[in-house]
């Protein structure tokens, strides 16, 4: 998954980028709302954490700028303002949550990892692909039972093909969806990634999971499966 942060403190930035990528999240970031603005509309994000009090542009007018375009990629808002009115102003703009400062990180974690799930229409914190399944909330696999070891980034693949599961994903989506502004991947870095997955989850002769579409990408779910 990939978070845009759009935050002016830098050392509140700093926290949120790392305590995220540390949780197996991709993630961009911005200082005002101009590059703020430019960064929402020019990427593929799951989730933008947005900060109201911002220069050059306020959050909420990137927040309208960004519904008025037709982008419907979840915001949560984190300010200083606790009023009822802003609270309301925020949630009419078009936000989809709302955290007030000072919060604790795990509650910030938990509301991106919901939103996250929600926009692929998962609810539920477990995605269950035959006899694989996935907890998005610890971060962990399990197929037939047995633990699946796997480092952040490969989860982060899995999750994004378990969210998807039965339709083909594209390398390009891939690449948009697991890596920011701190790596440039390499052409072959989706096929490596994918082979790796692969040796883990259909290891022991157990029935493939992860299939190869040529020429259209990757897709995860029994063959033949619709």
């Amino acid at each position: 998954m990939k978070v845009l942060v759009v935050e002016d403190s830098d050392r509140l930035q700093r926290a949120l980028v790392t305590g995220l990528r540390q949780r197996g999240f991709a993630v961009d970031a911005a200082g005002d709302g101009e590059a703020g603005l430019e960064r929402a509309l020019a990427g593929q994000f799951d989730l933008i954490v947005l900060d109201l009090w911002l220069p050059k542009r306020d959050g909420l007018d990137v927040l309208r700028r960004l519904r008025r375009q037709r982008q419907d990629v979840p915001v949560l808002i984190l300010t200083a303002r606790d009023e009822v009115s802003d609270r309301v102003a925020g949630l009419d703009a078009g936000a989809d949550d709302y955290l007030v400062k000072p919060f604790a990180f795990d509650e910030l974690l938990a509301r991106v990892r919901s939103l996250c799930r929600r926009r692929y229409g998962q609810r539920s914190r477990e995605v269950v692909v035959g006899d694989l399944k996935l907890d998005l909330a610890a971060r962990m696999a399990s197929r037939a039972g047995d633990s699946v070891d796997l480092t952040p980034r490969e989860f982060a693949l899995l999750e994004l093909l378990a969210l998807r599961h039965g339709a083909v994903v594209t390398r390009r989506e891939i690449e948009a969806r697991l890596y920011d502004d701190r790596t440039e991947p390499a052409s072959n870095v989706v096929d490596a990634a994918i082979c790796r997955l692969r040796r883990k989850i259909d290891r022991d002769g157990r029935e493939p999971l992860v299939h190869t579409r040529r020429g259209e990408g990757y897709r995860l779910g029994h063959e033949g499966a619709p």
